[in-house]
């Protein structure tokens, strides 16, 4: 095991609350990072606190502990969706920032009542995804803000795929209530859009739950099978105020598609952008004949991995194995399956510094969130929706975070 890296104790510290597979990225991006510190990493069972705390260089500490730490300024909240309005209420009553994975909340309720609360204290909070801070999607940024393609009017995105439950070691979450493509997957495309394009208007969709249950194969629990309480496929439509009409496909059903990730159509081209799902990714132009040309942005990654493969990074992963390297993970590991989660604590952690709002801020969340929860309640009942908040874009990044 590698040895955790000396920083500087005068450096935000940063307590996670946990420790399952994702803590691996926000652990590593954590460790490597100039800018803030790991001071405690807290679970249910504290066995995987330790053993995260041990591999990157923290301590294991209960939640209440880490919440009366006085030099914890910021808390990660790493807990399922279901527990992120109650531990992100405590996270601020404690007096400390809040970085939260997505879904922001599962109700609009639960989410305006953090951002009240965090007001009333003079906290921030930062909400995954963070992937629109990476390379690709800010050379997408540029590009639109340049009028690469002319105005935008019109666009598609499509994140699918034939479901969790052939590679991850405990499904079930995913097709409960709060759960869904929608509320999973969902954030990365509508986020980037937002992103992209600005606040959304008006939305409606179509939804479908081909299958009542599903049946696990990855091997934890293999054979056990799973209720289907939401929709698994949706089509929606986003209506943009800026007047972008965009077509969503978010699916659970889909064994292998050619669909592009996210394609903006302009009035004097076509922009193919990254997947919202990753960090990086070129930047390609269409202008109605030949080929694409690439207008920024980095190279392509690996494109979809098997599910097999999946798997057995995963074995290696909970072994405290590297995949790439084989070495046991630590500190100076680079990045497991090239992920960048994180990039939004570190860019909340300059806006605390800098007194500004975050760019990851709770704000783009709560819209994000209610563009979401409106597509379910179409997709379920029917008929379309107005969207009540609106939310400036992002600004893009100043600089780059390492």
């Amino acid at each position: 095991m590698t040895s955790p890296l000396k920083k500087d104790p005068s450096l935000p510290a940063i307590g996670v609350i946990g420790a399952g597979m994702v803590s691996h990225a926000y652990l590593g991006t954590i460790s490597r990072s100039s800018e803030v510190r790991l001071k405690a990493v807290s679970s249910r069972t504290m066995v995987s606190a330790a053993d995260q705390a041990r591999r990157y260089g923290g301590l294991a500490m209960t939640t209440e502990a880490m919440l009366a730490d006085p030099d914890i300024s910021v808390v990660v909240n790493l807990a399922p969706p279901e527990l992120h309005h109650q531990i992100g209420r405590a996270v601020l009553s404690a007096g400390k920032h809040l970085y939260t994975e997505k879904p922001f909340a599962t109700s609009l309720s639960d989410a305006h009542d953090l951002i009240d609360l965090a007001d009333r204290m003079g906290l921030k909070i930062g909400c995954a995804p963070d992937t629109f801070l990476g390379p690709g999607h800010q050379a997408a940024r540029k590009a639109v803000d340049d009028g690469v393609a002319g105005r935008i009017v019109g666009g598609s995105a499509t994140m699918a795929s034939r479901g969790m439950e052939h590679w991850h070691p405990n499904p079930a979450f995913f097709y409960g209530r709060g759960g869904g493509p929608l509320l999973d997957i969902g954030p990365y495309a509508v986020t980037q859009l937002v992103n992209l394009l600005g606040p959304i208007a008006r939305v409606t969709a179509i939804g479908s739950a081909p299958r009542a249950h599903r049946t696990i194969t990855s091997p934890t629990r293999a054979g056990q099978t799973l209720q289907v309480e939401i929709c698994t496929t949706v089509n929606g439509v986003l209506l943009f105020e800026s007047g972008a009409n965009v077509a969503l496909t978010l699916s659970w059903d889909v064994p292998q598609h050619r669909r592009p990730p996210i394609e903006l159509y302009g009035e004097t081209g076509t922009l193919a952008c990254p997947d919202p799902n990753a960090f990086g990714g070129e930047v390609l132009l269409g202008r109605g004949e030949g080929d694409w040309s690439p207008v920024a942005g980095e190279a392509a990654g690996q494109g979809p991995v098997a599910a097999a493969t999946i798997v057995s990074a995963i074995q290696t992963v909970q072994a405290g194995l590297h995949p790439a390297t084989g070495e046991p993970i630590g500190p100076t590991s680079p990045p497991l399956f090239g992920d960048r989660r994180g990039l939004g604590l570190i860019e909340l952690a300059r806006a605390v510094r800098q007194k500004r709002e975050p760019r990851v801020s709770g704000r783009l969340a709560a819209h994000v969130l209610e563009v979401l929860l409106a597509l379910q309640d179409c997709a379920e009942h029917g008929g379309d929706r107005s969207i009540a908040s609106r939310v400036a874009r992002p600004d893009p990044l100043s600089e780059p975070i390492p």
